[in-house]
């Protein structure tokens, strides 16, 4: 575990971005490009790698921890919960940043068996509090997120009340058009319980997809 904390500070360090190209510090690179810079809530932004860069999965680590304890695999599950499955970071970026957040004295560790649990200093906490405007907008990302991926989710699986019959919105389409829509509804009815990694990988198609018909 030593080992992996050395290569944890090593390539991701408070003036590095685990999730892009570009150093920065709190820039949300990757998953949240530009949250607090002024670009606003949007899809797009989460292109380029959809992970947190070092400081802010710290602060969002320790803003977890000042709820309760957790274990690791809890944290992980918490994060995947909170933005409807699109994001769950691997153990080898959440062991490793809990290791740092111990060595550096924001996290303490108590061993439960072969497992370990980690609650929030009192360190932690205050540089959470210096730092609660960014990790609110984490958080609030997350949630968006979570929320748009739900609305998805139910209105292609044909949730909703209306049928395809009933649905004005959809008179005056063609029966080509009606049925790649009906085809469309079931296939992404079919991948409900797919991974975290396939609903993004048919996130991107989507878009993709999306950007084509708009003739951009």
């Amino acid at each position: 575990m030593e080992a992996a904390s050395k290569m944890y500070r090593n390539f991701c360090g408070y003036d590095r971005d685990c999730g892009g190209r570009h150093a920065r510090r709190h820039g949300f690179g990757g998953l949240f490009g530009g949250v607090v810079g002024g670009r606003g809530f949007g899809w797009h932004g989460f292109r380029a790698g959809r992970k947190l860069g070092a400081d802010d999965l710290q602060l969002v680590i320790l803003a977890l921890l000042a709820d309760k304890p957790y274990h690791g695999y809890e944290i992980i599950k918490a994060l995947e919960e909170r933005s409807g499955g699109f994001y769950s970071p691997s153990p080898g970026m959440i062991y490793p940043a809990l290791t740092y957040l111990e060595e550096i004295g924001y996290a303490s560790v108590e061993a439960e068996g072969a497992k370990k649990r980690y609650r929030i200093t009192d360190e932690g906490r205050a540089h959470l509090t210096e730092n609660r405007r960014v990790v609110d907008a984490i958080f609030a990302q997350l949630a968006w997120i979570g929320a748009k991926m739900e609305h998805v989710r139910r209105v292609f699986a044909g949730d909703d009340a209306r049928s395809d019959e009933g649905d004005d919105r959809h008179r005056g389409w063609g029966a080509e058009l009606n049925e790649a829509r009906r085809v469309l509804r079931a296939a992404l009815a079919s991948i409900m319980d797919a991974s975290a990694e396939e609903q993004r990988r048919v996130a991107d198609i989507l878009e993709r997809a999306a950007r084509e018909i708009r003739g951009k």
